[in-house]
């Protein structure tokens, strides 16, 4: 039995209690008294013996839990619309840069006299890292199709080093071979990283349509006689950005009436279908000779479609580029 003796003072720090132990009563004293009707927290009594305990309703405190999560989510939430905003930024940014890469290439349609050039640029990311122009010089009209190694921005960003190389050494008027080999070595002397590109350069007189041209690395070029004969254009020498005295030599053809010259990066060749196969020199050949009495845009887009239908579903693993010009014998002013 146990009989508590509680003090007159409320404020007082201990509790008498009386405890009938057997037959002896012992006299124990509970600690830190807390008020009226309150028994303390830590008891004196033995260990055997049990007691009613009373226990203060814990103090309200807010949760701390809800705050720190909706902080979390705040920031996840702000970090998100930043991210979205530096995607957009740099969306339009390469947007820009396509564009400035399509005011450095030739138009898509072009008339000199009797010849018309048509060509077409695929990029398999945002930028392609191949490009193709046409200058008209005192001289003649100076064709490039170029292919710089490598995809995606790095790439395409080297096209405008290039095209400018080509240009300065263009407006010296002198022949494809060394316009070619005076690129190559500015390439070779660059300080720091310098590209590797394969170039097709060409020189072509409207008046009489002597072609003149240097090949760099670059796929050979396909002439197409009227005749439907094929000739291979190879003269020329190595990859651009290898060795800066790299020797390079010039080929020269005639383009006759309805006579047709097809120049293509290697996307064209490479481009895969679904069992792996490339589209291939022999392809492209069938395809531009099944063509052979169309204009030049027609001619191109003969082509890019048979290499769409060998590929099918399958996305493009390079870039691709195609020019085609045709000597057609309708006399024309100068586009």
């Amino acid at each position: 039995m146990i009989t508590t003796l509680s003090p007159a003072n409320a404020g007082l720090s201990n509790e008498i209690a009386i405890v009938t132990w057997g037959s002896r009563p012992r006299l124990y004293a509970r600690a830190r008294y807390r008020g009226p009707g309150h028994i303390m927290n830590q008891s004196l009594l033995p260990s055997g013996v049990g007691i009613k305990r009373r226990v203060d309703a814990p103090e309200h405190r807010p949760r701390r839990h809800s705050s720190v999560k909706s902080d979390r989510q705040n920031d996840l939430t702000a970090k998100l619309v930043a991210l979205q905003k530096d995607y957009a930024e740099l969306h339009t940014a390469i947007f820009e840069a396509a564009q400035v890469h399509r005011r450095l290439c030739a138009p898509r349609l072009l008339r000199y006299d009797e010849f018309e050039i048509a060509s077409e640029i695929f990029a398999v990311r945002h930028l392609p890292g191949d490009f193709f122009t046409a200058e008209e010089t005192t001289d003649g009209v100076v064709i490039a199709l170029g292919d710089i190694c490598g995809k995606g921005l790095a790439a395409g960003m080297w096209t405008t080093q290039l095209v400018g190389l080509l240009k300065s050494h263009t407006a010296r008027g002198v022949a494809p071979e060394r316009i070619v080999a005076g690129v190559n070595r500015d390439i070779c002397r660059m300080p720091t990283m310098r590209p590797l590109a394969s170039l097709f350069l060409a020189k072509l007189d409207v008046a009489n349509g002597a072609l003149d041209y240097c090949s760099a690395g670059h796929p050979p070029a396909f002439l197409l006689r009227a005749n439907g004969g094929f000739e291979s254009l190879t003269d020329g020498g190595m990859l651009l950005g290898v060795l800066d005295d790299a020797q390079y030599s010039r080929g020269q053809v005639r383009l006759e009436s309805e006579d047709t010259l097809l120049i293509f990066s290697d996307g064209i060749i490479e481009s895969q279908n679904e069992r792996g196969e490339e589209f291939g020199y022999e392809r492209l050949k069938t395809q531009l000779a099944s063509a052979q009495s169309a204009s030049a845009d027609a001619i191109l887009f003969s082509v890019l479609g048979a290499v769409q239908d060998f590929a099918a579903i399958r996305p493009l693993t390079d870039d691709m580029t195609l020019a085609v010009i045709r000597r057609d014998g309708a006399s024309a002013n100068v586009a």
